[in-house]
């Protein structure tokens, strides 16, 4: 599925985040009675095209919802807000009440994750099930590339230097040899216009105080830490460390880097699935 196929499934609602309007768009897609709700959500600088080989996998039996953080993809991506997990955080929980869903399953990458660990702390009903990848947690962030890409200088780059940042991220970034429908789907937001400011205000909220702050001590989930083995921008520790805090299991994937979801998706696939059955819940939910 190429980004633009993506694209054309997504609908929009809105939300208000410290007064501002902002749209968000989002997959929703699931049968009629589903299992479940499994929240997918990506990290800096993705959008939820980085799910595109997972997420649809399990539509027959869930109801999945995958958004696009704000700034990211094709929700909101104008100047002037907010983009740090604080805000994601609030962004989820408005989306959750549109959609009528008091508890879900999050499954979350990079900053996706720490959003979504501050919503398992603050809101604790919210969500009961929870797959942790490579996720920003304690002090894990942020990384050298990403603060860089935050600095001024990055809305002053001509369209070639900024897409060899792009393409540095994403292709080179994989481990192996990049599909490039990955890759140009991966570039596609931000390679519209104001996309430059756009990716640059997104990597300069990244705040490593919104989850040293996080109280790790209320959060109560049943917790798989699916994680990249060989990923040097967040360390196999801190998934460990994460699994030992909170009670959970932690399962290394091999020949994976930081985009573990795109670079192993079949042994994704696999390793979600069962930890869906192992910790199958459907009788005891409200």
């Amino acid at each position: 599925m190429n980004h633009e196929e993506w694209t054309d499934v997504q609908t929009e609602t809105e939300v208000t985040v410290d007064g501002h309007h902002l749209t968000v768009a989002f997959r929703d897609e699931g049968p009629e009675d589903p299992e479940d709700t499994l929240l997918f959500v990506h990290g800096v600088p993705t959008w939820s095209y980085l799910w595109r080989d997972v997420a649809p996998a399990f539509e027959d039996d869930y109801r999945v919802v995958v958004p696009d953080m704000l700034g990211y993809g094709n929700s909101a991506s104008h100047d002037g807000f907010d983009r740090s997990i604080r805000a994601q955080e609030a962004m989820l929980e408005q989306l959750l009440d549109d959609l009528g869903e008091e508890s879900v399953t999050v499954v979350a990458h990079d900053i996706g994750g720490g959003a979504a660990l501050r919503l398992a702390a603050h809101s604790p009903d919210r969500v009961h099930r929870f797959v942790a990848s490579n996720i920003v947690c304690y002090d894990s962030w942020p990384v050298e590339f990403v603060s860089n890409l935050g600095l001024p200088d990055t809305t002053d780059l001509d369209d070639d230097a900024f897409e060899e940042k792009l393409d540095f991220a994403f292709a080179e970034g994989a481990h192996g040899e990049a599909d490039p429908e990955f890759v140009e789907g991966m570039k596609a937001p931000w390679l519209r216009e104001g996309g430059k400011t756009a990716i640059s205000r997104a990597a300069v909220a990244t705040n490593t105080n919104h989850t040293t702050e996080i109280p790790y001590e209320d959060i109560d989930v049943d917790l798989l830490c699916l994680w990249a083995k060989d990923d040097v921008m967040q360390p196999i520790e801190y998934g460990e460390r994460l699994a030992d805090e909170l009670g959970g299991e932690v399962v290394e994937l091999g020949d994976a880097f930081h985009w573990v979801v795109e670079d192993r998706s079949d042994a994704y696939r696999e390793e979600l699935g069962r930890f869906l059955t192992e910790t199958d819940t459907t009788g005891e939910r409200e």
